[in-house]
């Protein structure tokens, strides 16, 4: 078995995972001579609950602020015991004051879901947390609140990425945060395969996440550790968005070289094709988006039979870390590997062997949008095909070792190509007019990749600028030049700084 265990930290970081998790429970088959293509146990993991039934929950560790969880509780049906209901003073003989602060109330749909009834149709004004829409039971150790900052508090934001630093430093002094949330998890594992990391990046969880990540590299130094690093996609004033930029590159720096796949993703993304309705306000429809090109891209982690995503992800050398993440949708009928979708400018069009690498999808979750401009050179690009019959592989049945060391041999991008005929289903808990120019309206198939091209570099220097300019004297040369090193991974034998006009 090999397991993966999730660290989802912070509220737009678990908008999203409880989407993901809400999928992997969409696959559970319940008869036993249907067997579902994917793998539960890679996310799941067995145990027992207060009246010593058998339960089955995600393999996951959620951190949120203080008001972050809405109604989810730690104790839930599966695990909360008998409370006294008349619990002693002690020795103190005095009159008590009992102050609670009012519980938020349920959502229609959690108590459709408890009572075991159809669930009503979900909107934006309907869902005000993420476990609005949760579908799933927890571990109490998965449910871990820190209360020393409020979600959206004006007094105390949690926005600046030095403040998740110390934070995380004083909890893990005070808790030793990795042996208290993460090694039961991994004790239970025959194989730990990964660690899989939901944060965001342009606020105080960037922080939290690097210092996080750095104590798991310490401790699980050979395993994998993924990182989808969310950015807040919305507009706001020129000063925010400075403060938010000078983020995205602290975490860039401080996490990419640690991760084994570090992929930014703008949520929502700036350019949304006709086809697709999207609330941009409303963190449950932006992160139902993202979800799809996620979930569908990292499929191959949980399939069976097993697949070596890991030596996809390393390319011809290892060195790349930052991924790009697209998608595209594909209707019925329709090739996955051309839809929408056009050769690299890197391909030679002029026969059978041309390059399957694709550089134009319908959704961009890690750029803005913006032309290069210079035509990018792609290094490698990991596609997944899902719900279509004839998506196939590109490999044609070879080894893909001997496929990659072909691709090393005659200078192409390393490539590779998953395809599953399970399609993405769009659940009760998923915003339902989202795709309104699909033909099915219970299922999608998708065709979503990573890529690692030069486009990054153009990013980093971007940020190299930036932090040249904003940054504070005391970390400024160090960051300046740290990202100035990752860059150089991402044109080296492609273009040289003369390729970049001044910002």
């Amino acid at each position: 078995m090999h397991e993966i265990i999730t660290l989802q930290l912070g509220q737009r970081a678990n908008y999203l995972a409880t989407h993901f998790w809400n999928l992997q429970e969409s696959y559970f088959t319940y008869n036993e001579e249907e067997e579902s293509p994917v793998d539960h146990d890679v996310h799941f993991r067995p145990g027992v609950g207060a009246d010593g039934s058998e339960t089955y929950t995600p393999r996951t560790v959620i951190y949120d602020l203080k008001g972050g969880f809405g109604t989810l509780r730690k104790y839930n049906a599966l695990y909360e015991l008998t409370e006294d209901a008349t619990p002693g003073q002690g020795l103190w003989d005095g009159r008590e004051v009992l102050q609670q602060q009012a519980p938020i109330p349920q959502s229609d749909y959690q108590k459709s879901l408890d009572a075991g009834l159809p669930a009503p149709t979900l909107s934006a004004e309907t869902v005000r947390y993420w476990s609005d829409y949760n579908r799933l039971f927890y571990h109490p150790r998965s449910i871990v609140q820190l209360n020393d900052y409020e979600l959206n508090s004006k007094i105390m934001p949690f926005e600046d990425w030095t403040i998740g630093e110390e934070l995380f430093n004083e909890l893990d002094k005070e808790h030793d945060l990795l042996d208290r949330d993460v090694r039961p998890f991994a004790e239970e594992c025959d194989q730990l395969r990964a660690l899989q990391v939901f944060t965001g990046s342009d606020d105080a969880w960037g922080g939290f996440a690097a210092k996080y990540i750095d104590r798991i590299r310490d401790e699980y130094g050979k395993k994998s550790v993924w990182v989808w690093a969310i950015e807040n996609g919305k507009k706001v004033d020129r000063q925010t968005q400075f403060k938010r930029d000078l983020n995205k590159a602290r975490s860039v720096h401080a996490i990419s070289t640690q991760a084994s796949l570090y992929a930014p993703i703008i949520d929502p993304p700036s350019r949304i094709p006709q086809s697709i309705y999207l609330d941009a306000r409303s963190e449950w429809y932006t992160s139902a988006l993202v979800s799809a090109a996620m979930e569908s891209v990292s499929l191959p982690t949980r399939l069976r039979p097993y697949h070596d995503f890991e030596a996809s992800l390393a390319g011809d050398d290892g060195t790349h870390k930052i991924f790009e993440l697209q998608s595209t949708m594909v209707q019925d009928g329709e090739d996955a590997a051309k839809s929408h979708t056009k050769p690299s400018d890197d391909s030679d069009e002029k026969g059978p062997g041309s390059s399957p690498i694709k550089t134009e999808f319908d959704l961009d979750f890690t750029y803005d949008g913006l032309a290069c401009k210079n035509s990018h050179h792609v290094f490698n690009q990991l596609q997944v095909s899902r719900g279509l019959a004839d998506g196939g592989d590109e490999s044609g049945g070879e080894d893909q070792g001997i496929l990659r060391r072909k691709r090393h041999f005659n200078s192409e991008p390393m490539f590779q190509r998953f395809h599953t005929t399970l399609p993405f289903p769009i659940l009760d808990s998923f915003p339902q007019n989202m795709f309104p120019e699909l033909k099915s309206k219970e299922k999608i198939n998708i065709l979503a990749a990573l890529t690692v091209s030069s486009r990054t570099a153009e990013r980093l220097k971007v940020y190299e600028t930036l932090a040249g300019r904003v940054a504070g004297v005391d970390e400024r040369e160090t960051l300046v030049n740290g990202l100035g090193e990752i860059r150089e991974t991402y044109e080296t034998g492609w273009m040289s700084d003369s390729d970049f006009d001044d910002d």
